[in-house]
Order: C-alpha cells, then structure tokens, then sequence
C-alpha cells in the first residue's frame, strides 16, 4: 500500500534559470543537478493538495489544503538507469500534522503557515491565486490561464518541470532519503498573466533573496491528477 494517496491539482508553475552554483550546499549525497539543455531551474509552485489519504485512512480536517513550494531538479544514476527527482528548499502548508509528519519520516523541510487560496473562471479565462501569510505580510501567486487544456509536448521545458518522480532529502552530509512519487503525465493551460507578490528573503533565506527581482523563465498551469507517494529508503 502507498504511503499516502492524494490528488495535486491546480499546480502554478513558476520556472527561473539560475546559476548552479547557488545549490551546491542543497544537493543530497549520491545525487547531481538535472539541467535542461544546459540550462539549470528552480521552480516556485503553488497547487492543491486534495482528497488525502494515508495508509488509506482519510485524516480528519487534513484531507483538502493548500501547498507552496520552492524546488530544483536532481538525478540519481542507480541500476544502469537515471532516477530524475526534486529537491525542496521549503514546502509551506496550512496544517501542522502535515509538516510533523513529513518532517519526521522525510526529513523535509515543511513550514506551517495561515494560508488561503482562490479558483474562478469566467467565459475566457481562469484565475487561481494561493497566498500565506508571515511577517506580517500576505505572499502570493496569482495566475490567469486560457480555458482550453493543451498537451504537455514530448521532450518540451515543461515536460521536463512536471515529470521528476523522486523526492530526495538531504539529511546530512554522507546520508540521503529517497521516495517515489507516481502520477501520469500532465496537461496544461497557458498562462495569460500572472504575479508574484513574494518575500523570497523571508520566506526562504538570503541565498534566494535574488529571485525578487529575477524574471521567470516560463510559467505555465498543469492541472494536476491523483498521485502516491511511497515508502522512503535511506541511501549512504
């Protein structure tokens, strides 16, 4: 059985080009950078986390909630095989069982937060905002997408962004947890226009205090779809 089913849906992708050198002291033992065509991300995202269930067992007032997450791309050589997945800077949710949990057994880095989120459409576009709250100051993404659902084409920058399907933790230097997310491939909404209201400095330290004033790559809306998340294994 998974460890925990759910579905993410929703997600608003925010993609910045950074230098590789500011995530040298992020990368988890055994694991190296994923680059897309020379090219190295960090991605903020912003989704729904819906319809939880761990162990099968829906948890009360936990199974709908918000998530906002800063992350970039790793790969694990294992088995004569690439293993592509992600590394969190930072997840924020709303709900504190959530962060003791995946702190503990993942050794994430889960933050609680108040938090709040909008989903509207109209005759021509969609707009989704998700905002949390600290210092004093709401932090928000706010996206507006066309209507019409579009692939997620083959080899394409956001082909590479949504299909990573291992998280990887650094829990110290010669130790590294490891775990599987499942979901199929994605589609996705083009984005009209969008704006981040973030205090990266605060939210997330001063070695991503650049991103205030750096430009997203690309942005884009990927709808989302059930997802497991299984059982970790420790790599040394």
């Amino acid at each position: 059985m998974s460890f925990l089913t759910a579905e993410w849906n929703d997600l608003a992708m925010i993609n910045y080009e950074i230098d590789p050198n500011i995530l040298n002291n992020y990368i988890p033992k055994g694991t190296e950078l994923d680059l897309w065509n020379g090219k190295c991300y960090i991605s903020l995202i912003g989704f729904m986390f819906e319809n939880v269930k761990v162990l099968g067992i829906k948890v009360p007032f936990h199974v709908n909630f918000e998530e906002v997450n800063l992350r970039f791309y790793v790969k694990r050589y294992e088995n004569g095989i690439w293993k592509r997945g992600v590394v969190f800077v930072k997840e924020i949710v709303p709900k504190h069982a959530v962060t003791i949990i995946a702190n503990t057994l993942y050794n994430e880095h889960y933050q609680t937060l108040k938090m709040r989120h909008s989903r509207t459409e109209n005759e021509i576009s969609k707009r989704f905002q998700y905002e949390w709250f600290k210092d004093a100051k709401w932090n928000s993404i706010t996206m507006t997408t066309e209507k019409n659902t579009i692939p997620i084409e083959v080899n394409s920058e956001a082909e590479f962004i949504t299909e990573h399907y291992f998280g990887y933790t650094k829990f110290n230097e010669n130790k590294t947890i490891e775990y599987e997310v499942t979901h199929p491939s994605w589609k996705q909404l083009k984005v009209i226009d969008s704006k981040i209201d973030v205090d990266f400095e605060s939210i997330y330290g001063k070695d991503f205090k650049f991103l205030q004033d750096l430009q997203p790559t690309s942005e884009f809306l990927a709808l989302g779809s059930k997802i497991t998340i299984e059982g970790k294994k420790t790599i040394r």
